[in-house]
């Protein structure tokens, strides 16, 4: 029988509830165990799709299209676990499917409420993680105990233990216990109501994950385990950790957490190997060299817009046996100050993904940078209609050469809408999106990176490189490396007479781990070294 974890969070939010659930999963692989993760967010937004990067950071993209919380990307790099749209729901899915069974007639003509239709669907969600192929599923539920919009997550979950038994269940709590400066002292209060809260929703934690910046007392801990009814040893400290997200799991190792729950669960293991991950830690605490990589993007100021770009450079670097240290730069700044200004000295520029005119044409100089001064460049997926526009300008003399998605009118359009994209009126999960073929050409710093000549990536986009443009540009030194079988769409191009120029209109990103770095990021912070 599948048994469950839920791990909810108090206080305030952006705690980690999901690095911890990843970590977790992490903890519990390494044991032996086959672990599955979701989460459930309490939005009333269908999925994230629709988001700015400003109101939620980075959009996720499962291998089967899906548009999801940034969550998954951390469970996918922290364990083996393959995410799905059964890994990601919002209150507005929750809904939505309850509404359309409604429509259909499913319930009999019964009163509609939330409880128990609501929290049934949940119920049903949470049990499609269950499975002989999952020993242990993990769930996180978004938002923090005390906000409206969680209360049928944290119902559900309480029917889910009582349905299913206690046994089979553990509840998880992240909580803040702040450190008052003024006073010198830690305060447990916030925790305390904060788990006090939980008890009135129904829910006992069976162990507290307490952030801290302090180290915590014994006498803490008892007080602690007093007012909220939890096991001194069910008391697990996370002091804050910087700059390596990959410490969290043996600082939870060190506090016991994986034995804990084993017990609580009553689960059979064999073994603990956590060779990999301390081999991995090793490097990034002693590297062998060091590099510095631009990203010129344009939600910059937004810390977790292009988390998983920041994780794939940090893992190429792993797979190098370096350093990596980014420099963040708005596009906008290039735009205003010109581009040495913010440029001058990196070892490799990066363009990442994004929609919309504004910054582009500091993102087009960025480039432009990079390919005259001979500069690695990685370009992904807007960084690829980018440089495309840049290489038609300033190379194959296209004046006013554009993507129709900045100017419909532009006298050469060497970017366009997707045909498949003329008659999408809607916007949400409409995209060209999830895992795609790639033929990759041999002989090309692409086949060099893949060793192979089909993969697959991940897509999320709705514009393309205009194929009729495609025999002028080779005449001026552009490779077309990779291309989509079926409807021949450039996937990947590259510059002939360039160090390294590799542009991308997939995202590798979401598809690279610490254990296993992305090829084309492995290779991008080789060439970023001179080796």
């Amino acid at each position: 029988m599948t048994k469950h974890i839920f791990v909810t969070g108090g206080v305030v939010s952006s705690l980690g509830k999901g690095l911890n659930a990843a970590s977790i999963g992490m903890l519990l692989e390494s044991r032996g165990l086959k672990v599955k993760l979701q989460k459930f967010d309490p939005y009333v937004n269908v999925d994230p799709g629709t988001m700015s990067p400003y109101e939620h950071g980075e959009v996720y993209v499962t291998e089967d299209g899906a548009e999801t919380d940034l969550d998954l990307g951390h469970y996918e790099r922290f364990t083996h676990s393959d995410t799905s749209k059964h890994c990601n729901y919002t209150t507005g899915s929750i809904y939505n499917a309850v509404i359309m069974k409604e429509r259909k007639g499913e319930y009999l003509g019964k009163t509609v409420q939330v409880i128990p239709h609501i929290t049934n669907e949940i119920i049903e969600c949470i049990q499609r993680l269950d499975g002989p192929d999952t020993d242990v599923a993990i769930s996180e539920i978004g938002g923090i105990v005390g906000d409206i919009e969680n209360q049928p997550f944290l119902e559900a979950i309480r029917q889910f233990g009582q349905r299913t038994g206690r046994e089979n269940v553990l509840y998880i709590h992240l909580t803040l216990v702040p450190y008052l400066s003024a006073a010198e002292e830690i305060k447990t209060k916030p925790t305390q109501h904060s788990v006090g809260m939980l008890r009135q929703a129904g829910i006992q934690p069976d162990i507290l994950i307490c952030r801290t910046e302090k180290h915590i007392s014994a006498e803490i801990k008892e007080k602690l385990s007093l007012f909220c009814n939890v096991d001194r040893n069910a008391i697990i400290e996370e002091r804050d950790v910087k700059p390596y997200l990959y410490e969290i799991p043996l600082i939870l190792v060190e506090q016991g957490l994986d034995k804990l729950i084993i017990q609580k669960l009553g689960l059979k293991t064999n073994g603990n190997t956590l060779h990999k991950w301390l081999a991995i830690l090793d490097i990034l605490k002693n590297p062998q060299q060091a590099t510095e990589i631009a990203i010129v993007g344009k939600y910059i100021c937004h810390q977790s817009s292009y988390e998983s770009i920041y994780e794939s450079l940090i893992h190429g670097g792993i797979g190098n046996n370096a350093r990596v240290r980014v420099r963040r730069v708005e596009s906008e700044d290039i735009e205003k100050n010109g581009v040495q200004t913010h440029l001058e000295g990196v070892k490799g520029i990066l363009v990442p993904g994004g929609f919309g005119v504004r910054g582009v044409e500091g993102k087009i100089a960025a480039i432009r940078y990079a390919r005259e001064k001979n500069i690695p460049f990685f370009g992904i997926c807007l960084g690829l209609q980018c440089a495309s526009i840049e290489f038609a300008r300033n190379v194959c003399a296209l004046k006013g050469a554009n993507s129709t998605e900045f100017e419909v009118n532009t006298p050469h359009p060497v970017i366009s809408l997707l045909e498949e994209q003329h008659k999408v009126s809607h916007k949400g999960g409409t995209m060209r999106l999830g895992a795609q073929p790639c033929i990759i050409q041999p002989g090309t710093k692409a086949f060099s990176a893949y060793g192979r000549e089909e993969i697959s990536e991940r897509h999320r986009h709705r514009y393309e490189f205009n194929n009729g443009y495609k025999e002028l540009f080779q005449s001026h030194g552009m490779i077309f490396s990779g291309r989509s079988p079926k409807d021949d769409l450039v996937e990947i191009m590259e510059l002939k007479d360039h160090p390294w120029f590799l542009c991308v209109q997939f995202h590798p990103e979401f598809k690279s781990k610490p254990t296993n770095p992305h090829p084309l990021f492995k290779e991008f912070i080789r060439a970023s070294l001179g080796t």
